[in-house]
Formats: C-alpha cells, sequence, structure tokens
C-alpha cells in the first residue's frame, strides 16, 4: 500500500516551487520576446505551469499537507539573469530558446526524482506522470524548433 510521507510532501513541495519558478520565468521571456511565434510559445508555457501548480496544490492538499505558495530565490535569480541575458544578447530569441530546453530538460529529471518514490500515491503517480509527459513533449517541439534554425 502506498502512503503520503513526509519524503513525499517535501519532493511535491520542490517540484511545486519549481513549477512556480517556471510559471514566472516563462511568463518573464513571453515579456522580453519579440518574436510572436516565441512569444505564443511563452505565454502558453506560463498558463501550462500555473494549471500544473494548481494541480499539484490540490494534490498535496488532499493528503492534508501544506504547499508552498511561492517560487523559491534561486528562481528569481534566474529570472534576473535571464533579463540581462535578454538585454546584452544580440540574438535573445535563441537564448531564451536555448533556456526553455534547459529548464525543462531540469523539470523531467525533477519529475523523474519524485516518480522514482515508491511510496507515491496512485493519485499523485497518475498526476506527475500526465504533467512530465507534456513537459517531455514540449520539449522534443523545441528542439526540432531549435534545429531548424
Amino acid at each position: 500500500m502506498t502512503t503520503y510521507t513526509e519524503k513525499v510532501g517535501k519532493k511535491l513541495n520542490s517540484l511545486l516551487e519549481k513549477t512556480y519558478d517556471a510559471e514566472k520565468g516563462y511568463k518573464k521571456a513571453a515579456e522580453n520576446a519579440d518574436h510572436m511565434l516565441l512569444k505564443a510559445f511563452f505565454e502558453r508555457k506560463s498558463k501550462e505551469r500555473n494549471s500544473f501548480a494548481k494541480n499539484l496544490k490540490s494534490e498535496i492538499f488532499s493528503f492534508g499537507q501544506k504547499a508552498e505558495s511561492e517560487g523559491s530565490m534561486a528562481g528569481t535569480a534566474h529570472r534576473a539573469w535571464m533579463d540581462v541575458k535578454a538585454f546584452f544578447s544580440s540574438d535573445s530569441p535563441e537564448a531564451m530558446l536555448e533556456e526553455a530546453i534547459r529548464g525543462e530538460k531540469s523539470a523531467v529529471d525533477e519529475y523523474n526524482d519524485v516518480l522514482s518514490e515508491t511510496s507515491l500515491p496512485p493519485s499523485t503517480s497518475t498526476l506527475l506522470t500526465k504533467q512530465m509527459n507534456q513537459i517531455q513533449a514540449d520539449l522534443n517541439r523545441v528542439r526540432r524548433l531549435e534545429d531548424l534554425r
């Protein structure tokens, strides 16, 4: 039988925090993007991560746990770095796309880490698998876009 352990709660809260960071990062990237398709992609990813966060938060609450409500300090620093990078980069769309790929790879690794937890409740495992598969599908699309350059 699976149980919702403190360890699972911490991992899910860490994932939630990083999901908030990704949402804010994609929103910032959309604000900085000049290319219409790239801007639309970043806006869609920001909304998607917002939805992911709501679902993760709900899942955490359903097991009587407290959920994180903000992003991390590292995420705030990363967004500031993206602003500087975009300002000084002559090919900022390329730099933002590269950053999106790096972030998506990191997210897939995070999801895999949490999914490897043997005490995950089935509802949590299903939710995380669905979210991770969406991230992986978008990562594959972004890689194809990058190959078209």
